[in-house]
């Protein structure tokens, strides 16, 4: 029977083993051409050797060899693992067509899949237990990709998407032990150390990327943590737990695509309007932008480790008073501090428009008077009359 101490001892092989083969996949990457070259999504000027995923699989699957029993479930995600790796791997060499990443995805999902890793019901508080018969499987496949998508569009910068994955796994991790799904903890607990081995080499300055064969690896062991960690219990709210936990990349990617979508542009083009772009624009140094979106998805995972061990309820429709107003106010903290991160995104991109738009106007205008005019424009909601303004005037200068 696996317990906290194999989980420890599985993130501790994966991180070590992941950092130190690292280096060695950077001098393949050069050997091979697989270099960044900046296509317009992300920060860093180019020029850094992709396929760190190459390491954090090998480092992920040296763990899950010494710690993890063989079964039917780890050899399909290890299968499924090393298919996404390979995609990823010839994406990032060679740029493939998104149709075939798309069909790469949805093959290692299947793989998954196949080998048992399926949400074939989920337990609805106050309703009770709602299967989902022969569609377990193939909303299991769409679940899968979606979130290896979510991974892969937030890696923009240097640091956030191994970092995220990391305090994501670690909370999967917590949770899954707790609800006695002590293989999921231990796979969670490999994914945790595999991905903070490589933030090693991959925090600001960074010297490698995961590249999509990373980003993509990622996102399904963490889906697969979250199917096997918690997904495939009897316990209430099962499905919450993984959705809070990644609410930070999920938020970021929802937000893109619909902005693709309302532009008309297709949702797969590389664009500069992530939340680390925004913070970028607003002047957030890098380490201040990735620290921003750890502390964001730190106090997220916080709240669902808490929905699991706060007794708030007895689990039969009856809340403890004073326990369920703890959970509500730390939820209530949570929600503010999420608001208030978007609102300062908005803040501060209103007040960089209109110091552009009123320094144009006045070229001596002060910090001062820029906070004041900023301050009589957000009482008047005159946003979108300076965002256009601005933006046209950007438009015409280049």
């Amino acid at each position: 029977m696996l317990d906290e101490l194999d989980a420890l001892t599985a993130f501790a092989i994966a991180l070590v083993a992941t950092a130190t083969l690292t280096p060695l996949t950077m001098r393949f990457a050069r050997s091979t051409g697989a270099i960044d070259r900046s296509r317009g999504r992300g920060l860093a000027p180019g020029g850094t050797p992709l396929l760190g995923g190459l390491a954090i699989f090998a480092g992920g699957m040296i763990a899950a060899t010494i710690v993890l029993p063989g079964s039917r479930e780890l050899h399909g995600i290890l299968g499924a693992a090393a298919v996404i790796v390979i995609v990823g791997g010839l994406d990032d060499r060679f740029d493939l067509h998104p149709a075939l990443k798309l069909a790469g995805q949805v093959t290692a999902a299947v793989l998954a899949v196949r080998a048992g890793v399926t949400v074939d019901f989920v337990t609805i508080p106050f309703v009770g237990r709602l299967p989902f018969g022969s569609l377990g499987g193939p909303m299991t496949v769409l679940g899968l990709v979606a979130v290896m998508n979510v991974v892969n569009l937030s890696d923009g910068i240097d640091g956030l998407a191994a970092g995220v994955c990391a305090i994501s796994a670690a909370a999967l991790a917590v949770i899954a032990f707790d609800l006695g799904r002590t293989e999921g903890g231990v796979l969670a607990a490999v994914t945790a150390g595999a991905a903070l081995g490589f933030l090693v080499h991959n925090f600001h300055p960074a010297s490698v990327y995961m590249g999509d064969c990373g980003s993509n690896l990622l996102g399904l062991a963490l889906g697969c943590v979250a199917v096997l960690g918690s997904a495939k219990t009897n316990a209430v709210l099962a499905l919450i737990f993984p959705l809070i936990v990644l609410a930070v990349p999920f938020l970021d990617t929802t937000f893109v695509v619909l902005k693709r979508m309302k532009y008309r542009r297709p949702v797969y083009a590389a664009d500069t309007e992530h939340f680390h772009h925004r913070l970028d624009r607003i002047g957030f140094s890098t380490r201040r932008t990735v620290l921003y979106l750890y502390a964001w998805t730190l106090s997220l995972a916080g709240l669902a480790i808490a929905l699991r061990f706060v007794p708030y309820s007895d689990n039969g429709g009856t809340l403890h008073v004073g326990w369920a107003a703890v959970m509500a106010a730390l939820g209530l903290l949570t929600l503010v501090a999420s608001v208030y991160l978007v609102y300062v995104l908005e803040i501060l991109k209103f007040k960089r428009l209109d110091a552009a738009r009123l320094r144009r106007a006045r070229p001596t205008a002060s910090e001062e008077e820029i906070d004041a005019d900023v301050a009589s424009r957000l009482e008047t909601g005159e946003f979108d009359a300076v965002r256009r303004e601005t933006e046209e005037f950007e438009r015409l200068k280049f």
